[in-house]
């Protein structure tokens, strides 16, 4: 712990124990931002991890942070609420409303209350199929259509700050497919680099979807916006630093195809490449995006950043095999 809860304002960081909070806690470390309460709930899971070496003023359960807060109006700087259940297959409406919505209604109501920045993590899943294109226009918000409960609570919350007239007062970052370190608690949800290394290593091959869509994608060509942790946690840093307000992607702003994702893992373990297809389970497919790509034109255009990215799709793989999975690290 680094306690100097009255020598400068507090960071909240909600999520700050799983994969993307920890790699901000991790940052804005670096930054020399260690007055961050840390709030998570770790329950059965070796979460915990992610939070060694990482400093703060102290780390507790989401259900005691409104009673934290009691009293503390005037010592919070801002809020970066990653807190949610990221899990695509939950099929718990109820419980994806009040965890992802309300919550994130009754947070948001705090920060606008006592004048503090509020940063949410919205998510590209609020996209849908992809027809309607990737754009963080919040005029053609309405017109989204999510595949999945996952991204109709997160869209929920959106159009609720649009309609609270509160939207541009607040920063919701729709992240893409974010990949790196501190992911290893994830299960079915971990990125497909963590979930296919050790399957590379001891059978020497992986395993791709074959494409659901052949008339548009060739097997293993499907595409995705991939982007490393490392970078996103650094655009998200940037909303702490400017007066932005709105909905932004948190991309690449380009498309990189599974098969091109899989020869990275093994250029990182210097094996020649073997992909086999197989076919994609059938709960998948209805909801499966084989097209995602970030249009980060207003990002740039607004935040002035001119090279969104500093690591290549093949050095972020190189990255995180070579000095975290394959040791066994966090960041």
């Amino acid at each position: 712990m680094n306690s100097k809860l009255k020598d400068e304002k507090v960071i909240v960081v909600t999520g700050a124990a799983g994969f993307i909070g920890s790699c901000i806690v991790k940052y804005l470390n670096e930054q020399g931002s260690n007055n961050l309460l840390l709030v998570d709930d770790v329950k059965k899971t070796e979460k915990w991890k992610n939070l060694l070496n990482k400093k703060c003023i102290d780390f507790i359960s989401r259900h005691d942070l409104f009673k934290w807060l009691e009293g503390k109006e005037d010592i919070v700087k801002a809020f970066i609420h990653l807190g949610a259940c990221s899990d695509t297959l939950e099929t718990d409406g109820n419980y994806l409303m009040e965890n992802n919505f309300r919550y994130t209604v009754r947070l948001a109501e705090y920060a606008m209350q006592h004048g503090q920045r509020f940063i949410y993590a919205s998510s590209a899943a609020t996209y849908g199929d992809g027809l309607l294109g990737f754009s963080d226009d919040h005029s053609t918000l309405e017109d989204l259509r999510p595949l999945n409960l996952y991204g109709f609570s997160k869209y929920y919350f959106d159009l609720w700050a649009k309609q609270q007239g509160i939207l541009n007062q607040v920063v919701g970052l729709k992240y893409f497919n974010v990949f790196g370190p501190n992911e290893n608690h994830k299960g079915r949800m971990a990125s497909m680099v963590f979930k296919m290394l050790p399957i590379a290593q001891t059978e020497g091959k992986i395993r791709l979807f074959k494409s659901s869509e052949p008339e548009r994608f060739g097997d293993g060509d499907q595409c995705r916006d991939f982007i490393y942790v490392k970078d996103a946690v650094r655009m998200t840093y940037h909303f702490l630093e400017n007066n932005l307000g709105g909905i932004f992607n948190i991309g690449t702003g380009e498309t990189t195809t599974w098969n091109v994702l899989a020869k990275a893992v093994f250029k990182a373990l210097d094996k020649p490449a073997q992909i086999e297809y197989i076919d994609m389970p059938s709960d998948l497919t209805r909801q499966y995006q084989n097209y995602t790509c970030a249009d980060m034109s207003k990002y740039k255009k607004q935040t002035g950043v001119g090279a969104i990215c500093q690591y290549t799709i093949e050095d972020a793989v190189v990255d995180y095999v070579r000095n975290y999975l394959l040791e066994d690290k966090r960041w």
